[in-house]
């Protein structure tokens, strides 16, 4: 549920961007550009989530992971841990504690990631 969002935040970054588009070219997905590339690859990931039994987002999860508002209140802690993990370094686009909580927020809800 976690992976079309990092794609999505990643992708803002133009050599992250080319390089999902050559992960959807392998997979045999369509698109003219690598934009067009990466939202098929995206689009794909929500595909196999919705065929595996996958929730798209955290609120949906069955069986509840957390409840909104535990959620929101751990939020700055979870976004501050997650920042400062050492995987987080080695992402190819960097990020704040506060843009990381706009990201776990896109996938509690299931938003558009736009930034």
């Amino acid at each position: 549920m976690y992976l079309p969002k990092v794609i999505a935040y990643n992708a803002k970054d133009e050599t992250a961007c080319k390089r999902y588009a050559i992960i959807a070219r392998y997979l045999g997905l369509k698109g003219n550009t690598d934009e067009e590339l990466k939202d098929a690859l995206i689009a794909r990931v929500r595909e196999l989530d919705k065929e595996l039994n996958i929730a798209l987002c955290i609120k949906d999860y069955k069986g509840g992971i957390i409840d909104e508002k535990e959620f929101l209140d751990k939020l700055p802690e979870v976004a501050k841990n997650a920042v400062g993990d050492a995987c987080t370094g080695s992402n190819p686009r960097a990020i704040t504690p506060e843009v990381m909580e706009k990201l776990l927020k896109a996938c509690y809800y299931d938003e558009e990631v736009d930034f």
